[in-house]
């Protein structure tokens, strides 16, 4: 018998690798029907293994001594399922992680691959924990292999951080993240977060809560960026890349968001009647060549695509298929400055640790930081820059997010 997380997990992980699938959706399709126990496991051990996939490649073919490319796509999935239980989950009883993991290759009639299998996860068994304890971690690329990276990215973080700060991001990414949401209105159960105001920590996401428009689900870091933006009751603030819409109904006076994509800019007008933002208006566009009528703003707020390194911990498939995008953030800043009048703000924010996406492309803009916004947020203050703001998921527990606020001339 195959244990309905088990097998709900071992769905995602062949969705994310063989389809292509975001492991958000799938595991929210795999998980349907399960009570909340079961949905709580199956994240962990999905998230956990399309997260630690590297890492666990590498132990499958050192013990397994069969490179995991030629493997049948359900034996690999078993394996790699297996193998994160066995090396990264501490409570599984080594039995439950073994056996069922092979009766997950024979439900998917390989049949013939069950022994092979079945030796391989008992020397995973044995072998995994010290295999991973002796995994180096002195340079970039030996980081990226023993926390599950892409080399970049650990070329990247080691680069802006320094050996010790990449270090520690790396393995702060791979932990669970908090679960957050946003006070809309009434009560929550949980506890404010203290250092974001609105901000609550809670064990899971009320969706009856959710359906009625009362909270918001939105971590730390990405509710700074919003208060970053400063706007004020009878301000216009535009909204550049506002979908799925969680910044823009959080501001206040008239908001204009706007969403270049079809399915995201329907999905961002349904949020807004949902949460009561009347004061948001929803335009379909591309924020790069925004109708003429749309100028003379006291604020905009750019949250960019971005390569996403700071929300790793959320999105588990996201590093596997991250790209940075600082050509599109120049374009866009450049464009909301251009529709705010002078005097005016421009707030610039991306989900990342990567100074390519962040200072860089601030620094490109060539528009002067608004000094008060360190001083507003003190405790979040750019470790290189404290002109800027910049959460790192490894010191203050919440998404990595970028905001600088801009001055337009």
């Amino acid at each position: 018998m195959i244990a309905p997380a088990r097998r709900a997990a071992y769905e995602v992980l062949r969705r994310v690798f063989e389809d292509g699938a975001y492991a958000d959706r799938a595991l929210r399709t795999a998980v349907a029907g399960l009570d909340d126990r079961d949905r709580a496991l199956a994240r962990r051990l999905a998230y956990g293994a399309v997260q630690r996939v590297r890492t666990l490649d590498h132990a499958v073919e050192t013990l397994g001594r069969r490179p995991v490319r030629r493997l049948d796509p359900p034996v690999r999935a078993a394996l790699r399922l297996g193998a994160y239980q066995l090396g990264f989950l501490a409570g599984v009883p080594r039995y439950a992680a073994v056996n069922e993991s092979v009766e997950l290759v024979r439900a998917a009639g390989l049949e013939r691959a069950v022994p092979f299998a079945n030796a391989v996860l008992r020397r995973l068994a044995d072998g995994i924990g010290p295999l991973l304890e002796a995994l180096p971690e002195r340079a970039p690329r030996e980081a990226a292999l023993r926390h599950s990276y892409p080399d970049w990215v650990a070329e990247v973080w080691w680069r802006d951080l320094g050996a010790d700060g990449a270090r520690a991001l790396m393995r702060g990414q791979n932990e669970p993240a908090e679960t957050v949401v946003r006070v809309v209105r009434g009560p929550v159960e949980g506890e404010p977060a203290g250092d974001v105001p609105g901000a609550w920590r809670v064990e899971r996401v009320d969706e009856e809560a959710l359906a009625e428009g009362r909270i918001w689900p939105q971590s730390r870091g990405s509710q700074l960026a919003g208060l970053a933006v400063g706007a004020r009751p009878g301000e216009r603030t535009l909204d550049l890349c506002a979908a799925p819409g969680g910044k823009a109904t959080m501001l206040a006076g008239e908001v204009v968001a706007v969403e270049v994509n079809d399915a995201r800019a329907h999905e961002l007008e349904e949020n807004v009647r949902r949460l009561g933002a009347a004061h948001v208006t929803v335009v379909h566009a591309d924020g790069r060549s925004l109708p003429p009528a749309l100028t003379g703003f006291d604020r905009a707020l750019v949250d960019a695509p971005c390569s996403g390194l700071g929300v790793l911990a959320a999105r588990p498939d996201l590093r596997w298929r991250a790209e940075p995008l600082p050509e599109l953030q120049l374009e866009l800043l450049r464009a909301a400055a251009a529709r705010v009048r002078p005097g005016g703000t421009v707030t610039y924010a991306v989900c990342t640790v990567n100074a390519d996406e962040s200072e860089a492309v601030v620094d490109a803009a060539g528009l002067p930081a608004d000094p008060a916004l360190a001083a507003e947020w003190p405790r979040f203050r750019h470790p290189r820059r404290p002109e800027f703001l910049q959460t790192l998921p490894h010191v203050h527990g919440t998404s990595g997010f970028f905001v600088a606020r801009l001055l337009v001339p």
